[in-house]
């Protein structure tokens, strides 16, 4: 299933900003949907995880409701990474998946997921991943990515773990936060995705073009809920907008 995870819809968008910062935010003012967002609802037969708009404690925030669901809420994006490689973000879960195992197919559900797709150069595709990608893309479409990033808040894996998806080596699962030690509450995230990009796909030039963000719980038949806020891109030496 994650395969057909990763037909992603990028749409042509450049994104383009005054100040070194790349601001993804969410107004509160607006619903869910509103573009650039949109919800990318992977598998038909597959309910979608619900998404809206709100004030949470005081942040501009985005809430997921996952029922035996999957859906992602995404933007293209076009953020020079040489320049701004720090993504910064928020995020709160009530509680994590209690059965999910990223291990396994069957357990591939996650309270709370931030998802990078990116294009490679061709020289950083070996023979063997070019072929794949062009059967994925003949099944499920060209927007299949290059490959991926999830930074997960998984149920049961130590943080800093990192291995590939369990549907396809293409995308990369990286775990930021584990169990239900920090449910309930906000906590914010800054990860070097240049330098998690170029160790997970041997290439200096990982060019991201989608983020997105998920609650899913089709698999395991769970339910979750879960906020996000404050996305963005900062310099090296920046810090994050919430711990200004």
């Amino acid at each position: 299933m994650f395969l057909c995870r990763l037909t992603v819809v990028v749409l042509a968008f450049a994104l383009t900003a005054a100040q070194a910062e790349v601001r993804l935010g969410f107004d509160p003012a607006l619903p869910a949907l509103a573009p650039p967002w949109q919800l990318m609802q992977l598998e038909k037969q597959v309910p979608a995880t619900q998404f809206r708009s709100l004030q949470w404690e005081g942040v501009a925030a985005i809430e997921a409701r996952a029922h035996q669901s999957m859906a992602l809420l995404g933007r293209p994006v076009s953020v020079d990474l040489k320049t701004t490689p720090v993504l910064c973000w928020r995020w709160r879960v009530d509680a994590v998946v209690k059965n999910a195992d990223m291990s396994k197919r069957s357990g591939d559900d996650y309270a709370a997921r931030v998802y990078v797709a990116f294009t490679l150069p061709r020289e950083a595709l070996s023979l063997l991943d070019q072929a794949a990608l062009t059967l994925a893309r003949g099944v499920y479409g060209a927007s299949v990515p290059d490959g991926a990033i999830n930074y997960v808040w998984d149920n049961r894996y130590p943080v800093g773990t990192r291995q590939p998806n369990a549907y396809t080596s293409r995308a990369q699962m990286i775990v930021r936060r584990s169990g239900n030690q920090e449910a309930g509450k906000w906590v914010g995230e800054r990860v070097n995705l240049l330098e998690d990009a170029v160790a997970a796909f041997r290439s200096d030039d990982p060019k991201p073009v989608l983020v997105a963000i998920a609650s899913d719980s089709d698999n395991t038949g769970d339910s979750v809920r879960a906020g996000f806020a404050d996305l963005h891109f900062v310099t090296r030496d920046e810090r994050c907008s919430f711990d200004r």
